[in-house]
């Protein structure tokens, strides 16, 4: 099955009806966002693995009674924060430490901006959940696009397969469906001004979402 172009309710009644080839398109597509999610909760690549696997494994169980696939973005975030605090706390009833380690002391908070980092938390995740709607095509180029150090147009070209003229017109084109995916609108309509955030996605949404350029 192709999902490029199917809606994601409809890879997800593909996936329950047993369609192998929507359940790995579903993967692919939310994988960036599953690990994203779990990297920002603090944890090892390898612990991200074992715990992405949990997650869908439970997805897995949970698919069929999804009563809006549209959501399962949010349904990620929320089973990746849930089970993530799972294994930090079966680790630590697991491993004895010695309460004047300062090592085990959590990091100092000095001149942190709590607010500030769970805005840009959310607002990565919902541009991960946004790329995930788009056809791969679309989902390469932006993602090129703010690979650091930046490629040519020459080098975007030869790896996406799309001529260098065209670009500037399908990033245009690729942006507007972002700024249109459930996940985004979403995002968007919680903002008090939503001028702001669509500012932000013209300027550097999926250098955040991929996390290869700091705003």
């Amino acid at each position: 099955m192709d999902g490029d172009d199917n809606p994601i309710a409809l890879l997800v009644d593909a996936a329950v009806s047993g369609d192998e080839l929507a359940w790995r398109e579903l993967v692919d597509r939310y994988t960036p966002l599953l690990t994203g999610v779990l990297h920002r909760l603090g944890l090892a690549a390898v612990e991200t693995q074992d715990v992405a696997q949990t997650v869908w494994l439970r997805l897995v169980e949970h698919l069929g009674s999804l009563r809006e696939p549209r959501a399962l973005p949010m349904w990620l975030i929320t089973t990746a924060k849930r089970e993530a605090l799972r294994y930090v706390s079966d680790r630590q009833r697991s491993v004895p430490y010695d309460p004047l380690d300062l090592s085990w002391l959590p990091p100092s908070d000095d001149g942190a901006e709590p607010d500030a980092d769970l805005l840009r938390a959310e607002r990565h995740e919902a541009l991960l959940a946004g790329l995930a709607e788009l056809p791969a095509r679309q989902r390469e180029l932006l993602l090129l696009l703010v690979v650091d150090p930046p490629l040519s147009y020459a080098q975007i070209s030869e790896r996406a397969g799309i001529p260098p003229g065209s670009i500037g017109p399908t990033r245009v084109r690729a942006l507007d469906r972002l700024r249109g995916t459930f996940a985004v609108r979403d995002y968007l309509a919680s903002l008090e001004v939503a001028g702001d955030g669509a500012t932000y996605l013209d300027r550097a949404a999926v250098g955040d979402a991929d996390g290869s350029r700091e705003r």
